[in-house]
C-alpha cells in the first residue's frame, strides 16, 4: 500500500477507534460493548418478519436477505444495532496489544487480568470470542483476528495488495433514533461498488477492540444502498452479496433466518455501522 494511502486510512480508523490511551483503556473496562444491544432490542411497530411470530428468532439476526430482494420499492424488515462510540472498547496500541495474550488456553489467565469472574457474561463474551477466532477458515477463505489497527491493515494489504490505495465502506445513519428493528424501503437502485477483491471487518466482544476480518476467493459483490425506516430514519447502508455460499456450514444463520440451502447464490447481508469492507481504491 501507498504509504500516503496507509498514512490516511490509519487516521480514519484512529478516529472510529482508538481515542483514550492503552492504559485508560484498560483500566476502565466495565462491559463488553456487544452486551450493550443484545438484550435492548425495540420494537419498530408493525414488523413484518419472514419468521412465524413464535419463532425464538433473535431479532438481531434480520440482516439477512437474498440478491432478489435488492431492488427499488421492495421493503424488508431490518435490524440495525447502535452503539454508543464513547462507552465502545478501542484499540490499544499494538506494542500493548502484542503483549497480552490472546488464545483461549490463556482465558483463565485473560479473566484474571481483566478481573472478570468465570461464568459471568464478560467471561462468556471473552471465551466465544477466543473460539470464533481459533475456529480454521472455510475453504477459499483467509481471516485475522486483528487486535490492532496496523495488524488489520497488514492483513488487508496483503489482500488487497501491498501497492494499492484501498478505502473503506460504512454504513450511515442520517438520523439519530433509538428504534433498532423496522420495516425499511429501498428508496432507489442501490449503486454497486466493483471490487474485484473484498475484506470484511467486523467488531468482536472483548474489553479492547478486536476486528474479525476475512476475505473469500468466491464472487462477492458490494452495495451501497438507500433506506428509508417506517419511523422516518434514513440510512446508506453496506451490503454484501456472497455469490457462492456451497463452503457455508448447514447451520449457518442466514440459511434458518432465508429458508434456503448452502449453495444458494447470493446471499445478502447489511453491515452495522461499526462493522466495514475495505476496497480497492480504483
Amino acid at each position: 500500500m501507498k504509504f500516503v494511502a496507509l498514512n490516511f486510512l490509519l487516521l480514519l480508523l484512529l478516529v472510529r477507534y482508538a481515542d483514550g490511551s492503552g492504559d485508560e483503556q484498560l483500566k476502565n473496562v466495565l462491559r463488553l460493548h456487544s452486551m450493550d444491544h443484545d438484550r435492548r432490542i425495540e420494537d419498530g411497530g408493525s414488523v413484518k418478519t419472514r419468521l412465524d411470530s413464535s419463532s425464538h428468532m433473535d431479532q438481531s439476526v434480520m440482516v439477512f436477505f437474498t440478491l432478489k430482494d435488492l431492488k427499488a420499492g421492495n421493503s424488508m424488515p431490518i435490524y440495525f444495532r447502535k452503539k454508543d462510540s464513547s462507552t465502545s472498547p478501542r484499540f490499544l496500541p499494538r506494542n500493548e496489544a502484542d503483549a497480552i495474550a490472546f488464545s483461549l488456553t490463556e482465558l483463565p489467565a485473560l479473566l484474571r487480568f481483566f478481573s472478570f469472574s468465570p461464568g459471568s457474561p464478560q467471561a462468556k463474551a471473552m471465551e466465544a470470542t477466543l473460539r470464533e477466532c481459533e475456529i480454521p477458515a472455510i475453504k477459499g477463505e483467509v481471516k485475522i483476528c486483528a487486535t490492532s489497527i496496523e495488524s488489520m491493515l497488514v492483513f488487508a494489504s496483503g489482500i488487497l495488495g501491498s501497492n494499492s490505495d484501498f478505502k473503506i465502506l460504512a454504513t450511515e445513519h442520517h438520523t439519530k433514533s433509538n428504534t433498532l428493528f423496522q420495516n425499511y424501503t429501498i428508496l432507489k437502485a442501490p449503486d454497486e461498488i466493483p471490487a474485484p477483491r473484498i475484506v470484511a471487518c467486523h467488531t468482536m466482544p472483548y474489553p479492547y477492540a478486536v476486528l474479525y476480518c476475512h476475505s473469500q476467493e468466491t464472487e462477492n459483490r458490494v452495495f451501497r444502498v438507500s433506506l428509508g425506516g417506517e419511523n422516518g430514519d434514513r440510512v446508506t447502508a453496506v451490503a454484501v452479496c456472497h455469490m457462492d455460499t456451497s463452503q457455508w456450514t448447514r447451520d449457518h444463520v442466514s440459511f434458518r433466518v432465508l429458508g434456503i440451502e448452502p449453495g444458494s447464490p447470493g446471499v445478502c447481508h447489511f453491515f452495522p455501522a461499526d462493522n466495514f469492507v475495505l476496497v480497492p481504491d480504483s
